[in-house]
């Protein structure tokens, strides 16, 4: 489990668990989601919700995981800019993390 920060002043924080990790992986949600520049604005994170309300649309069965990482995180009232690149981070290092995990 991994706490993102959400806010620059550090007040505000949202809690992703591994799950969570699994599910971005699967759906490869971070996949061509920021734009040349680099840049993680607010734009990337209406992208981000776009994309899952599509996946969520277009499945006739709702998928739980998918759902519950958009209530806990993607949908959180706390999530900005910010958080997404915080999660981006997390995301990163679980990810280098299972590689090792899996290359053994």
């Amino acid at each position: 489990m991994a706490k993102i920060q959400t806010n620059a002043s550090g007040t505000r924080s949202i809690e992703v668990t591994t799950q969570h990790m699994a599910t971005i992986e699967q759906y490869q949600l971070f996949k061509d989601l920021i734009d040349s520049n680099g840049i993680i604005d607010e734009q990337v994170l209406d992208k981000l919700r776009l994309n899952v309300r599509s996946l969520l649309e277009s499945q006739t069965g709702s998928d739980k995981q998918l759902l519950d990482l958009c209530l806990d995180v993607v949908y959180h009232p706390n999530m900005k800019a910010l958080g997404l690149q915080n999660l981006i981070s997390a995301y990163l290092e679980w990810k280098e993390q299972n590689s090792d995990v899996q290359a053994d």
